[in-house]
Formats: structure tokens, sequence, C-alpha cells
């Protein structure tokens, strides 16, 4: 049987992503020439799904906390390749 991610493990990696949206967000509405609507929509939903994400968290069992941490891994590693 293989080791399943504590839930403190996946909620550092929602963590990790949650900031690079905040980041970014805080970026976007500083930009010269104003925000571009549609990418701070974006962002916006991403902090969003973080929030939500953090939540089942909470009550989640191992399949889904290791389901939630491999997601977020995978896309911090994504967005700070960006």
């Amino acid at each position: 049987m293989s080791e399943h991610v504590s839930p403190e493990a996946a909620e550092r990696f929602v963590q990790q992503v949650t900031l690079w949206y905040s980041e970014q967000i805080m970026k976007e509405q500083r930009a010269a020439g104003g925000a571009d609507p549609e990418r701070l929509k974006t962002l916006k939903d991403g902090l969003a799904a973080c929030a939500a994400d953090l939540e089942t968290l909470e009550n989640a069992g191992p399949e889904e906390v290791d389901g939630i941490a491999a997601r977020y891994a995978a896309l911090a590693q994504e967005l700070e390749g960006q």
C-alpha cells in the first residue's frame, strides 16, 4: 500500500497556488493602462477554486486529498513556469 499525502501537505500546495493567483491579481490591477477584464476574471476564478478546494480538504478522505495535492503540485509547477 502506498503512502497518502497528508491534508497539511495538500493544503500547502493549494496555498502556494493561492499566493500565485493573489500576486497576479495585484499585478494585473496595477498594470499600466488598466487591468485586462478577461485575465482578471480568469485569475479571480482560479483564486475562488483554491478557496473551494481548501474547504474540501477539511473533510476529504485520503484519495481526495491525494487528488487535490497532485492537481495543485502540477498546477504550481505550471504556473511558476509562466
